[in-house]
């Protein structure tokens, strides 16, 4: 897909003319996959701000560069920047914007003291990431196949769910089962919290069994196409106790009411207040930690990030999660999160609607 590589770049390289700066150094690896359409471990773009870009990897992946990269300019070297900050400043592109959030200080020294310079170094800050917030139909295409994997998978291990059957063990199932169901691999690691354990919102799997009486959070996602999907889904082994049933219920008329307020121009802030003041007023304030979302897109977790203190305001075609949740120390908890994106008229009075496929309804298993 070279022309969406190519518009891409294009409205990249506005934002470096705005900047001020010659040329930008791409150096995150999700933003030059987004850019090139290049994966690789070892890979950097040289943008200018009025120019051809340049992409720069080394020789193991010089042959996929070659093939899937064909439309910029190649340079195979080992010292990816290095090898485009030399050739910025031989160009005469001296004021260079470069991923300083991501850039360690050793890297930016290295570049800094370059033969032929002074570069001129100054931050581009995350304006690849401003661009990546939206996406185009195929990106959406993408998560939401990410989404029906991770659903299906689910579905296809609920069984396993019963006593006896450890939380790793399900973990290990759920993973086989996305990637069997055409997953480039899990998104992230999953998280299967059980009892207890469902108290810690981000659980490691470990060796305990399921028990009847359990709630057991699990929080899974497919990547496929290099898109992340992510889905929480909270079932209960057996008799449900009151207490379950209510925070399970409290959570799930939160989430009801996120969605309805993430739609486009909404504030971020504002869209996790829907969710967190029906927490709060039901005396559970102190038991819904984290944020209520964020984006997904090549990365897991992306721009926008909503949460009570985080600025800006959605936008159309622009994928989220909403993962309200109640965490009761040493007793148990609950989490549903689905992934959804915004648009306008898309959903019930325009808000998100969702990718994810699987019921949100309270499974006892």
């Amino acid at each position: 897909m070279p022309e969406i590589h190519q518009a891409r770049r294009a409205l990249a390289r506005q934002r470096v003319a705005e900047l001020g700066a010659d040329a930008a150094l791409i150096t995150k690896g999700a933003n030059v996959r987004y850019l090139t359409g290049l994966v690789s471990s070892n890979a950097a773009v040289l943008l200018p701000a009025d120019g051809a870009a340049v992409l720069a990897t080394d020789s193991r992946y010089e042959g996929t560069a070659k093939r899937d990269c064909g439309d910029v300019e190649l340079v195979v070297e080992r010292l990816v920047e290095p090898a485009l900050a030399r050739l910025a400043i031989a160009r005469g592109m001296l004021a260079l914007a470069f991923e300083a959030y991501e850039m360690t200080v050793e890297r930016h020294a290295g570049l800094a003291e370059l033969d032929g310079g002074p570069l001129l170094l100054r931050p581009l800050g995350q304006a690849v990431e401003e661009l990546r917030m939206v996406k185009d139909d195929a990106e959406i295409d993408l998560l939401a196949r990410a989404c029906a994997i991770t659903s299906e998978a689910l579905e296809r291990v609920l069984s396993r769910i019963r006593p006896g059957v450890t939380e790793r063990e399900l973990a290990i199932d759920l993973e086989r089962a996305m990637v069997d169901l055409g997953a480039d691999k899990p998104a992230f690691d999953t998280i299967v919290a059980s009892g207890p354990n469902g108290a810690i919102p981000h659980h490691a799997p470990g060796p305990r069994a399921f028990e009847a009486g359990d709630l057991v959070t699990v929080d899974c996602g497919a990547r496929f196409g290099g898109y992340h999907a992510d889905m929480t889904r909270t079932v209960a082994i057996g008799r449900v106790a009151t207490w379950q049933r209510d925070i399970y219920q409290l959570v799930a008329d939160a989430q009801a009411a996120g969605i309805a307020a993430a739609m486009a121009d909404a504030l971020v802030a504002d869209v996790d207040d829907a969710a967190r003041e029906l927490i709060a007023e039901a005396g559970h304030k102190e038991h819904f930690s984290h944020g209520l979302g964020h984006g997904v897109g090549l990365e897991i977790h992306e721009a926008p990030f909503l949460g009570p203190r985080k600025a800006g305001t959605l936008r159309d075609r622009v994928p989220i999660t909403i993962e309200p949740g109640i965490y009761l120390p040493g007793t148990g908890g609950v989490r549903i999160e689905d992934t959804l994106v915004v648009g306008a008229g898309q959903g019930a009075a325009g808000s998100a609607r969702s990718l994810t496929t699987m019921t949100r309804e309270l499974l006892v298993l």
